[in-house]
């Protein structure tokens, strides 16, 4: 077995230099595949990772009732950190509620200060694992006596929450698209190489050579292809990402991501696997005619 997976290998780095204009442009194709492949992870990174801030953001605010007690205000926030769906309780006092308005509304100062009180309420704000429990959370807080009213922003939520799901489901889509399209590509030059090697595998069947015998050469070779690929395009990636970094800081994703650990790996095993899958698709089909 060793020696086959031998012979496979001194095979395919023979067939890989020997056909070296057919191999070059496999491999330029590879390279240029991955590029794109990798761009788009890059892409679709950000973008997750926006969507995931916003999500953070989404907060139940409830207003409390100015007869409520800090006792039962700190039991409420209590409770509500115990829930599983909450991550994050925040308290907003009556005078810090007062100055925050004052703060955002200064034409309005003169106003509220010829009240006789404070006429803005305490409040909690809820952060939530996930924007789906608006709605448990909400509820349980309308049925709380110490909260006089719940901000209702269910609608955005909703709207927010259908957008999210259309915009990742679109990004794996698109993923998706673009590997069957390398593959498609990547495929189809290899059967090219394939094809200008007929001879030699028509002489190799003559003489008695299996199919594997025949197969696992070509299949070593795609390796190397996607392998050599892969390691050019990891190495494109330092100068693209620097000439890209600009536009990518506005996305809340560090830009050495691009050539961080999961990028690469994703890149290195892309480009063995759909170089593998290629030849091994090629061969077979000509193998089958």
């Amino acid at each position: 077995m060793m020696a086959f997976i031998a012979f496979s290998l001194r095979r395919a780095w023979e067939g890989f230099r020997g056909n070296g204009l057919m191999s070059a442009a496999a491999t330029a194709t590879m390279v240029l595949m991955l590029v794109l492949l990798s761009g788009l992870i890059i892409l679709l990174t950000g973008l997750d990772s926006t969507l995931k801030s916003v999500e953070d953001e989404v907060q139940v605010v409830a207003y409390l009732r100015d007869s409520s007690t800090q006792s039962e205000i700190s039991s409420l926030q209590t409770s509500l950190r115990n829930m599983p769906q909450v991550t994050l309780v925040g308290y907003v006092s009556k005078d810090q509620a007062y100055n925050d308005f004052v703060t955002r509304h200064p034409d309005q100062v003169d106003v509220i200060k010829s009240l006789p009180n404070n006429p803005m309420p305490a409040s909690l704000r809820i952060n939530l694992r996930d924007p789906n429990d608006y709605v448990d959370v909400a509820s349980y807080l309308k049925n709380n006596p110490d909260v006089e009213r719940v901000l209702n922003i269910k609608q955005t939520v909703d709207q927010m929450v259908t957008v999210i799901n259309v915009l990742r489901a679109g990004g794996v889509v698109i993923l998706l698209v673009v590997g069957l399209i390398v593959l498609f590509i990547i495929v189809n030059t290899i059967r090219l190489a394939v094809v200008s090697r007929a001879d030699e595998i028509e002489i190799m069947r003559l003489v008695g050579a299996s199919d594997a015998f025949i197969r696992w050469p070509f299949v070593f070779e795609g390796a190397i292809v996607g392998l050599l690929g892969a390691v050019i395009t990891i190495g494109l990636l330092f100068p693209i990402t620097a000439l890209l970094s600009p536009y990518l800081n506005v996305l809340p994703v560090e830009a050495g991501l691009a050539v961080g650990q999961n990028v690469a790996l994703i890149v290195l095993g892309s480009g063995v696997g759909i170089g593998v899958l290629g030849s091994y698709l090629s061969v077979r089909s000509y193998l089958h005619r």
